[in-house]
């Protein structure tokens, strides 16, 4: 009896003690994107030693659930719903209530996103768009620029110029570096496309910005090509020779050799092109070769391109050249070598040379409005062009130690140009009576040096995100020019002729200019997500500019008497202090910055000639912010603004008349105010994974006072046009970019569409009388491809323009559209053999001055057949089957219209054989 009671009491107190411990167990299940919350999903308890199920509830409407009685100690909470992942965490339950609070679940739907984003195609990263090479087809042995064309949102032009959503690419790196410089052509023809792992396209901050943290809007659009490990040992090139048979001396020929060799971190590349199709390779108008360039106006071609033309008055301008008209030879080598040591030094140097032969035919109509009256001019220029270039980059990086860093940069650029232009023109009235009649010959000789030199120190402190650095910089131009003018020019009246000036010149020219610029910055983090920015800086630029003008003597037979109205020399010194300070806010999905510097600018101008001191102070306000929101993985927002000033150039302020050309002269103004440019950007990129459509846009808006425009005095009688630079406000552009590419799974066709819209209202002064001009082009494109790897390739692309142009000076709309039609088509055979053929119609509607529509059509074809797995390939191709290539355009802006054709490379055909070669290793490795 007494063990029966014992026994009756020990299981009452277990009874009651687990009774005690008993709890409930609550909650809230939410969706984690949408907030809102999770109906009818199981939420149950497993025993964590053999997950064994213990008790389960369902949350109801409001996403909440209560498990009762659950006795105190350690579970598995799950979650299981059929539209969202299982959630599973430990919990531990003790003796008093137990409330986990809100769960939030990831919807089925996101987490596939983020799974694929992980290994798709594209992925969209902040404003970083990566794409994986090997998902885009490309022919065995091409080069990363056939890679690019494959790329959604990227767009390489005839010219071989690179955009990606919709913005010109100026910098390709190779795993991070330089790679020949600043030329993204060269990158993208050197390398091979099946030894990119991976291309990226984003905006590259300046130096200073990803130093500290703080943007400066600073940036350059930037593509980086990153390798395959096993592509960054061993060697490859090609050796490719083409030419045309069956014809004299002068036939078509090209040589390409490319040699690149790769071992960890140490890359060796060269290249030496040459050849008279006018493949240049090289891009010879390098956007740092005279150190920017501000004499400019706005104007948009007949295929809507914007383009901007030379106002000023730069006494030795050299003669333009477009290897896509005229008869072109060109030579370019280069080599680039880049190396890195210990993850403490790195080496960057890139020596290139460039020669050009150049020849071409220019014919050009223009019709300029001058209030009722409109002038006609007709012109024939025959140009002979022969110029070379060295230049040589070259980048020093090393981590003096954890916290310490220096970067120095040199570049050097020397170039030589002779020359000599014939031209024939004559002007008209309404009436086609003759005005002014002009047969000139002008010769060029003239050398250039370029030199520049930079050191950038940085500073990491102990406390993070606290930061100094140093960058200063030093650069200098030099030009002598020698050249010489042989002019004969006849007025007319009411179409007799009634004088004639003759012209005989030699001008000689020195010209220096020095830039020194030193910029401070210290940043200081307020707290984990904001940091203040200080900065200074001061830059120093001086210029010297001496030019004489000297008649041809009868009596001595030289060039020895002085114009002095074509004669001055000029000296300027311009300097600025810039005090400036900025807030930055960084956080996981929002960056901003915002703040402004103030501009201390000083002018001391001297005209050495006429004894003349001009000097001017002037205090700038120069605000800037930046904010960018990453609202999700593949989607980003930005926006931009900054405010800055341009100098007038030294063409610009020095008085000197060009006389050129006689009937049309420039003469520089030193009464020249510096400009003021407010600047608004706004972009958007995502990527859908799942549908795979990318969208990008771009809106730009730039507002400019004082902007260095020009004032034209137009005699109406005599055609004769004097033109000075000045000052005027009112100036505004405007440029949309919009994309939108997706894929039709059914056919596997993908498709890109690109609506833009371009406006620029220019503020100029004809006779002293302001005239507002407003051009405006809207523009519709649209691309499709398809392709099946070793079967074929297809794409189609249709791009249709139409121009605006008016002014003040009367209510004349000119308006004309353009549109050009694209076929590109490959089909091989057996694998081995492949017949490809690209075709193009070029329509351009006919105007009220220019009566013809112009329509002509490119045809080129090409059949090739591989050998020995790709690694040699024999080819035939032909170029402009039909003979219609011709080289001509129709462009509007401000207060003329114009139409111009040039000599244009015609039908020709070629044999070629090219040599793919590697190191054997990796072909064995294969």
């Amino acid at each position: 009896m007494p063990k029966i009671t014992i026994t009756i009491a020990i299981l009452l107190l277990f009874s009651f003690s687990a009774f005690s411990q008993k709890v409930n167990l609550s909650g809230v299940l939410t969706d984690g994107n949408e907030k809102t919350p999770v109906y009818n999903s199981v939420v149950a308890l497993l025993t964590p030693i053999d997950s064994i199920l213990y008790k389960f509830t369902r949350s109801d409407k409001e996403g909440k659930f209560n498990i009762k009685n659950v006795k105190a100690g350690n579970y598995i909470l799950m979650t299981a719903h059929s539209q969202y992942a299982d959630y599973v965490d430990s919990i531990t339950v003790k003796e008093n209530e137990k409330n986990v609070g809100t769960i939030a679940l990831i919807s089925k739907m996101k987490l596939l996103k983020e799974i694929i984003i992980k290994t798709g195609s594209i992925r969209v990263k902040g404003d970083t768009t990566s794409y994986r090479a090997s998902d885009f087809k490309v022919d065995a042995n091409a080069n990363v620029e056939e890679l690019l064309k494959k790329l959604p949102g990227i767009q390489v032009d005839k010219n071989g110029t690179i955009k990606a959503m919709g913005e010109k690419v100026e910098k390709v790196l190779v795993d991070g570096e330089e790679f020949f410089g600043d030329d993204p052509g060269m990158a993208v023809k050197n390398l091979r496309a099946d030894a990119v792992k991976e291309v990226q396209v984003f905006n590259k901050k300046s130096d200073q910005a990803e130093f500290t943290g703080i943007d400066d809007g600073e940036t350059k659009k930037t593509i980086n090509l990153k390798l395959k490990e096993d592509k960054k040992k061993g060697y490859f090139g090609k050796i490719d020779a083409a030419n045309q048979p069956f014809t004299d001396a002068d036939s078509r020929y090209n040589t390409n050799s490319m040699f690149s060799s790769f071992k960890g971190k140490r890359k060796l590349s060269a290249f030496l092109l040459n050849g008279n199709t006018g493949q240049d390779g090289l891009s010879w108008q390098d956007s740092d070769k005279f150190g920017g360039r501000d004499d400019i106006s706005m104007n948009m071609d007949d295929d809507g391109n914007v383009s901007y033309e030379w106002t000023g008055g730069n006494n030795d301008e050299e003669p333009y050249i477009d290897t896509q008209n005229g008869f072109i030879k060109n030579t370019n080598a280069g080599l680039q070598y880049s190396n890195k040591w210990n993850d403490k030094q790195t080496l960057n140097l890139s020596p290139k040379f460039n020669k050009q032969i150049y020849t071409n035919n220019n014919n050009r109509i223009t019709q300029t409005q001058v209030g009722e009256t409109q002038l006609n001019e007709k012109t024939s220029t025959l140009s002979n062009v022969n110029r070379s270039n060295f230049k040589l980059n070259a980048t020093y990086d090393v981590k003096l130690d954890s916290v310490n860093s220096i970067k120095i940069t040199a570049k050097t650029n020397f170039y030589n140009t002779e020359s000599d232009e014939f031209t024939n023109g004559t002007t008209t009235g309404n009436d086609g009576l003759l005005k002014n009649k002009q047969e000139k010959t002008f010769i060029t000789k003239s050398d250039k040096e370029s030199l520049l030199a930079s050191i950038l120190f940085k500073h990491k402190f102990a406390k993070e995100r606290r930061t100094f650095s140093v960058n200063s910089s030093w650069n200098t131009l030099n030009t002598n020019s020698n050249n010489f003018l042989k002019s004969s020019n006849e007025s007319y009246d009411e179409g007799v002729f009634s004088s004639r000036n003759d012209v005989d010149q030699n001008k000689i020219g020195e010209k220096t200019n020095q830039n020194l610029a030193v910029n401070v910055s210290y940043t200081e983090p307020l707290s984990k997500r904001f940091a203040l920015q200080f900065g200074y800086q001061i830059t120093h630029n001086t210029g010297k500019s001496n030019y004489l003008t000297y008649d041809y003597s009868d009596v001595t037979g030289n060039y020895d008497l002085v114009v002095d109205s074509l004669s001055n020399q000029f000296k300027q010194t311009i300097t600025t202090q810039r005090p400036n300070i900025k807030l930055s806010y960084n956080a996981k999905k929002i960056n901003y910055s915002f703040g402004s510097g103030f501009g201390f600018t000083s002018f001391d101008l001297q005209d050495q000639t006429l004894n003349k001191e001009y000097k001017r102070h002037y205090i700038n306000f120069f605000p800037t912010a930046s904010f960018s929101y990453k609202y999700k993985s593949n989607g980003n927002l930005r926006f931009n603004y900054q405010g800055a000033t341009q100098q007038p150039t030294i063409d610009q302020l020095q008085p000197l008349r060009n006389n050129q050309d006689f009937f049309n002269q420039i003469v520089g103004n030193p009464n020249l105010k510096q400009s003021f440019t407010n600047s608004i950007s706004i972009s958007h990129n995502s990527y859908s994974i799942l549908t795979e459509s990318q969208f990008y846009q771009n809106i730009s808006l730039r507002m400019t006072s004082n902007l260095i425009s020009y004032n034209k005095d137009i005699d109406p009688e005599s055609a004769k046009t004097i033109t000075t630079p000045i000052n005027t406000n009112g100036n505004f552009s405007g440029n949309f970019y919009f994309g939108y590419g997706f894929k039709i799974k059914k056919i596997d066709l993908y498709v890109n569409l690109n609506p833009s819209l371009n406006y620029n209202k220019s503020v100029l002064s004809i006779n002293n009388k302001i005239n507002n001009s407003n051009t405006l082009n809207s523009g519709f494109s649209i691309y499709l491809s398809k392709f099946k790897e070793k079967k074929y390739e297809f794409s189609l692309n249709n791009n249709f323009s139409n121009n605006r142009n008016s002014t003040s000076q009367n209510n004349e709309i000119k308006s004309f559209n353009t549109n050009n039609l694209g076929l590109d088509i490959g089909v091989y055979f057996r694998e081995k053999w492949k017949i490809s053929t690209d075709y193009n119609l070029y329509s351009r509607q006919k105007t009220v001055d220019f009566q013809t529509n112009l329509t002509n059509q490119l045809w080129n074809a090409r059949l090739q057949r591989t050998f020995k797995n790709d690694e040699f390939t024999a080819y035939i191709l032909v170029r402009d089957i039909l003979n219609q290539n011709i080289g001509i355009r129709r462009y509007v802006f401000e207060n003329i219209i114009g139409e111009e054709q040039n000599d244009r490379l015609k039908r020709y055909a070629m044999v070629g054989f090219t040599w793919n070669f590697k190191n054997r290793g990796e072909t064995a490795k294969k």
